[in-house]
């Protein structure tokens, strides 16, 4: 890892994921108050999950820890994704609301994906 990186917020994957967290914010709050305890919770849940354990990770004491946490976070931009196709095919948001959480949330999960393979390499 860098050298430059001091702590989480460092992390550019941590940045962007906190972008997200941001977005999904606003994108729910359009969505009708009966979904507030299901799937607005469930979307936020899952997408304040991805820098949480972006930093968790990186307090821990050993690249495997890390990597371990990397991997929790990797997961849940999947499930962000996922709730976030079915409030378009359920009609809470447009396709083309979504678009852009989508691509951001592929770009961590690539990001994520990148850091775990460099925290569990040799070098």
């Amino acid at each position: 890892m860098a050298s430059d990186i001091q702590s989480y917020r460092d992390l550019h994957v941590w940045r962007k994921s906190m972008d997200l967290v941001e977005a999904l914010y606003e994108l729910t709050a359009k969505f009708p108050k009966k979904e507030e305890y299901r799937l607005t919770n469930q979307i936020l849940r899952a997408v304040i999950s991805i820098p949480a354990n972006i930093a968790e990770g990186q307090r821990r004491s050993t690249r495997k820890d890390y990597a371990k946490f990397v991997s929790i976070a990797h997961g849940s931009t999947a499930e962000v994704e996922t709730f976030l196709i079915v409030a378009s095919r359920v009609k809470y948001v447009s396709e083309e609301e979504i678009r852009p959480h989508l691509e951001a949330a592929g770009e961590i999960s690539r990001m994520l994906n990148a850091l775990r393979q460099r925290l569990l390499s040799n070098g």
